[in-house]
């Protein structure tokens, strides 16, 4: 009995990437594309609407990003399994992405035989991740994480506020500020704002510009 195709979504903001992993799956028999993303929503919309087997999803998407996205296709229980490929990361952003529920976790120069060979293992309810991005989420589990409220925080001492702006814009005292900004300078184990800063950038906390 001749089995179904696996039905894949790719949602990324570069047309050239998606029409190139096109390309790529076109020439396989077991494989179809059914429909193509250009930002999260649309992503979203997209998987409701024709509940592919996998979803290539980039990360950084216009609308809503890719950890959104996967926490919207989890909630609405769909059967799509989820395939980050990125050309981030960060220790950050494969802890957040696996954590959320996606199986695979690519770079967006991995081989092309090794993309296929991901799409047809997590199409079998396996996992795909390559040693590099394992040995990433080995060093994530050694760092101790930021909370919400110290990722806020931080982006606003990159964005060089006082302790009192801070304050001010989070609707907190400027004691409590002190409070957090000792505490994220201890889990970044570092002396001071601007290495913090330096630090959190370096482990894909957050992004400047």
């Amino acid at each position: 009995m001749k089995q179904p195709k696996i039905k894949i979504l790719v949602a990324d903001d570069h047309p050239y990437v998606r029409d190139g992993i096109v390309s790529l799956v076109t020439t396989e028999k077991d494989m179809k594309v059914v429909a193509q993303a250009g930002d999260g929503v649309e992503a979203v919309a997209l998987a409701k609407k024709h509940k592919p087997d996998i979803m290539l999803l980039d990360l950084r998407m216009p609308g809503m990003d890719g950890l959104d996205v996967i926490t919207q296709i989890q909630s609405l229980g769909l059967p799509c399994r989820l395939i980050v490929l990125t050309t981030y990361e960060s220790e950050q952003d494969i802890h957040l992405a696996l954590k959320g529920g996606a199986r695979g976790y690519l770079l967006k120069d991995t081989p092309r035989p090794a993309l296929l060979d991901a799409i047809r293992r997590v199409h079998r309810g396996e996992t795909s991740i390559p040693p590099r991005i394992g040995q990433k989420l080995v060093e994530n589990m050694s760092h101790p994480m930021l909370s919400a409220r110290e990722l806020d925080i931080i982006r606003l001492v990159a964005e060089g506020k006082s302790n009192k702006a801070i304050g001010d814009q989070l609707g907190i005292t400027e004691g409590t500020v002190k409070t957090h900004v000792k505490g994220l300078l201890f889990k970044l184990k570092v002396p001071g704002r601007t290495a913090a800063v330096r630090e959190a950038v370096h482990r894909g906390l957050i992004r400047l510009g």
